[in-house]
């Protein structure tokens, strides 16, 4: 089963794919929506994207320096945290109930697991809570019966806006999914309070309006992702201008000692079987395509202000090493671990400090045990997500947003059985293809969410019949 685009004329003789990360001189050219591709001015190598306006700032420009002052809160670091119901919620609560002097809740907002919601406001006694479902209200109400002090309990969207925003807070962890993080980690910026980043839609769809907000407000965005931590401690203390490259580390994903040829018949199962780890579906597809590397590199850029040219990936199968940089004098630090998204989590919340972990729940790393790291360079016929991604990072704008939305659609429907997996790329490609005639290289807020529920709605037309041959095939 093949996809076949609804309307043919409006795929372009020129592919999306014509941007990549490898550039000739020849293949430069000027492309839609008021930006062109150019050379850079260090020796040639390389291209960057040259727009009307300039590129958003970066959150952390290659360096890290914590400023003199900031602390503003007495005892335990008050925080409010969007989708405390979710894996990055649940994981910030099991630091904070080990640290209940160092951290205390006061908001928190949830989508619709109200018996978590409810045990979590026994335990932690915030003083507001949101429900996403205005209709599980009165459940929640029912199952909070019993408590002597109960929460203010504000339903909807405006609810969390409310928890992200609250005056108490002196930081946010941002963990809910998609773009509906955007708003209320928008509202918390405007409202001065740090961002413990979670959400990759915040930089991914809102880099070009999120960062000269955050910029505006100064607020800190602290990267929670293992890789953006990774990156992130390697940089404290950097002088202006240490940073050379940053390398990002993948796990290769459920078929990466699988032979290119054999991918056009794999099934869903197939690609859920992860090497390392047992994850949610959507990101172990996205481990297997490669495409959560992709997006990364964007998130790279925006969170350190590294070109597309000096990001680079590999295949590092162990998953021990998060991430390196490399510095202009050619050192090469990196930071390690066991995969545990508890010491990122915990250092977003901590950052400058470093609090002291027991053993018992946070195993030492022990490399005498571990015996061996790999490495080997991504496969581009294999992953043809790193140009997507990269052709997207160049062309900047609402064009990321598209990207990340459309392979958030293609994995639903590979997962739903209605395409095949490697259809899962041809769908991103074509949607990022169609998004060239309306780019907007400088989006508001209100743009970046049209525009990536335009890229779902598109995505989706993309109907299945035996017309058109994959990507890859």
């Amino acid at each position: 089963m093949a996809l076949n685009l609804l309307s043919p004329p409006d795929v372009k003789s020129v592919s999306f794919l014509d941007s990549t990360k490898s550039f000739h001189t020849h293949a430069l050219s000027k492309l839609p929506g008021g930006f062109s591709l150019k050379r850079k001015e260090n020796g040639g190598r390389g291209i960057q994207c040259s727009v009307h306006q300039s590129q958003p700032p970066p959150a952390w420009p290659g360096t890290a320096l914590p400023e003199p002052g900031r602390k503003t809160w007495d005892g335990p670091k008050p925080i409010s945290i969007v989708g405390s119901t979710g894996s990055i919620g649940t994981q910030t609560l099991d630091i904070v109930a080990e640290n209940p002097d160092k951290f205390r809740v006061v908001a928190l907002a949830a989508g619709s697991n109200v018996t978590l919601l409810a045990e979590q406001i026994k335990q932690f006694k915030p003083q507001l809570v949101s429900v996403r479902d205005e209709s599980l209200v009165e459940e929640l109400k029912e199952a909070l019966a019993g408590l002597d002090v109960k929460p203010e309990i504000i339903p909807g969207e405006q609810g969390i806006i409310e928890v992200a925003r609250h005056p108490d807070a002196v930081s946010v962890v941002t963990g809910i999914v998609g773009c509906a993080g955007l708003k209320p980690t928008v509202a918390a910026i405007e409202a001065g309070k740090d961002i413990a980043l979670a959400n990759k839609e915040t930089l991914i769809a809102g880099g070009p309006f999120v960062l000269p907000l955050a910029h505006k407000h100064n607020v800190k965005i602290l990267p929670a992702d293992s890789e953006h931590s990774a990156i992130f401690q390697c940089i404290q203390g950097l002088p202006e201008g240490a940073l050379r490259r940053i390398i990002l580390t993948a796990s290769g994903g459920a078929f990466r000692d699988l032979p290119v040829e054999k991918l056009k018949d794999v099934q869903v199962a197939d690609a859920l079987k992860h090497p390392n780890w047992s994850m949610g579906k959507k990101i172990t597809v996205d481990s297997a395509t490669l495409f959560n590397k992709g997006l990364e590199v964007i998130e790279a850029h925006y969170l350190f202000g590294a070109e597309y040219d000096d990001i680079d990936i590999v295949i590092h199968p162990q998953s021990i090493i998060h991430s390196m940089i490399e510095t202009q004098d050619s050192s090469v630090l990196a930071q390690l671990g066991w995969p545990d998204m508890r010491i990122p989590i915990l250092y977003t919340m901590s950052w400058p400090e470093r609090i002291y972990c027991s053993e018992v729940t946070w195993p030492r790393l022990d490399l005498c045990k571990l015996g061996s790291l790999t490495f080997k360079a991504p496969d581009n016929v294999k992953y043809p997500s790193m140009n997507l991604a990269y052709s997207a990072g160049r062309a900047g704008g609402t064009m990321t947003g598209v990207l990340s939305a459309a392979n958030e659609k293609a994995v639903e429907l590979f997962i739903d059985e209605k395409i095949r997996y490697l259809d899962i790329f041809k769908v991103v490609e074509l949607t990022c293809a169609k998004h060239q005639e309306e780019l907007v290289t400088s989006p508001s807020l209100e743009e970046i969410i049209h525009y990536d529920l335009w890229a779902r709605d598109y995505a989706a037309s993309l109907q299945q019949s035996p017309g058109l041959t994959p990507v890859l095939v």
